[in-house]
């Protein structure tokens, strides 16, 4: 399993010869390597309604002819703008082709913007686990710190751990290093920070607060074979 990361909250797995794309805001994103028009994509999993999140899912699905997995709301939003999506909701897991999927909670808030300025309700935001290839991915989505962390940790044997340290609109750094500490994840690696002025955190710092070799921060495009 090759697992990379590709700026803000932009993840990639490739997994059982499928390609699966986390979260793909790439128009606008200052922080990513990846062109929209490019980008390869099997599977488009998305945490939550958020334009930043959402990003360039519809562009890059029709001409990829990805499957989205999301959220039951944003699903179905999607859905009638043509793409072919699988609805999940929290707690829920369903086994793909590539592994198995899981929504865990997460806390934050979930619209989407439309371009004539309003903002729709897309259902619960969630962070998701993978489990393939005897191997644990876990997106913690857009979050606050919440005590079922350590549940997850329990549950969960979690090789690498994508977790928000931007403060502001999610847990910053401090928090993260208790996420971390619950998750008990082998590998963690800071995401959602440096891409707009509010959320400007030093990742380095962050890494360095962590359990030596647990902490790894990624550049855009850099990778980790699991």
């Amino acid at each position: 399993m090759k697992v990379s990361f590709h700026g803000h909250s932009v993840v990639q797995v490739e997994v059982k010869g499928k390609k699966l794309l986390f979260d793909p805001f790439i128009t606008g994103n200052p922080q990513t390597d990846l062109v929209a028009d490019t980008v390869e994509a099997d599977y488009i999993l998305l945490t939550h309604g958020h334009n930043d999140h959402v990003g360039d899912t519809m562009a890059i699905a029709k001409r990829t002819g990805a499957t989205v997995i999301a959220c039951h709301e944003l699903a179905t939003y999607l859905g009638r703008q043509g793409l072919t999506t699988h609805g999940m909701s929290i707690g829920g897991g369903y086994h793909f082709e590539f592994g198995r999927v899981t929504l865990t909670q997460a806390f934050h808030g979930s619209g989407y913007e439309t371009e004539d300025g309003q903002i729709l309700y897309m259902g619960m935001p969630a962070g998701i686990i993978v489990e393939s290839e005897g191997k644990t991915v876990y997106h913690a989505g857009d979050t606050g710190l919440f005590t079922d962390m350590k549940w997850l940790g329990e549950r969960h044997s979690i090789d690498v751990a994508f977790l928000p340290i931007g403060d502001n609109y999610t847990m910053g750094p401090e928090d993260a290093m208790t996420a971390a500490k619950w998750l008990n994840a082998k590998k963690v690696v800071p995401m959602h920070y440096n891409t707009f002025p509010p959320i400007q955190q030093d990742p380095q710092n962050y890494v360095s607060s962590l359990p030596e070799g647990v902490g790894v921060v990624l550049e855009a495009g850099q990778a980790l074979e699991l």
